[in-house]
């Protein structure tokens, strides 16, 4: 007879995400995963495998369901420079109040980890940062067709200081960063681009 999960995987992948956002890889073993989900390990490793596979499985959830939709908004988004005003402020919101004040981002933290020497992590980790950069081009390359770029702004390095920027923004606000002092440093940077972003 086949074997009947009488769980629900989705949900504790979800439940294996927050743990490591929380704790990151390093700080979180097998048994946290066990206590946090309520299962044993032969129906952990039976469904995701060992620590590594169901590290991996709970980043590429992370970045599919809350990374790529702030992303595609953005680059889908025809403000220009107030789109990315907008990402900035969410982001700043995200990390610095609420249930997850203080977590970071789980790719950033994956970025600052040990796990970053894993082949497979540091695809994941790749392809987020094309698709973030990505993002912040196609909202660049509207901002200047709107006329909101400084002549001298070329939107392809500009996005690629604008993602390392919100890198930073991440790393700094699970150090315990104030949420102003960001929004001051992520004003300073948009006003360096052209225009007031928040027209």
């Amino acid at each position: 007879m086949p074997d009947i999960k009488h769980f629900d995987p989705d949900t504790a992948l979800e439940t294996a995400v927050r743990l490591f956002w929380r704790q990151g890889v390093a700080s979180t073993g097998i048994q946290d995963v066990v206590t946090a989900t309520g299962l044993n390990r032969s129906s952990l490793y039976a469904t995701f495998g060992g620590k590594r596979e169901l590290y991996l499985a709970a980043l590429r959830r992370y970045v599919e369901q809350r990374s790529q939709p702030v992303f595609r908004r953005l680059a889908e988004d025809e403000r220009g420079l107030p789109a990315i005003a907008e990402f900035f402020a969410g982001l700043i919101e995200a990390r610095c109040s609420g249930e997850y004040a203080g977590w970071g981002c789980m790719v950033s933290n994956a970025h600052a980890g040990a796990e970053n020497s894993d082949p497979e992590v540091r695809a994941v980790l790749d392809r987020h940062h094309q698709e973030l950069r990505d993002a912040m081009h196609a909202a660049l390359v509207t901002a200047h067709a709107q006329g909101q770029l400084f002549a001298s702004c070329d939107p392809r390095a500009a996005a690629d200081v604008l993602a390392l920027l919100a890198y930073g923004v991440n790393l700094r606000s699970r150090a315990g960063a104030d949420a102003r002092a960001l929004r001051r440093t992520v004003t300073a940077a948009l006003a360096s681009l052209g225009g007031p972003a928040a027209a």
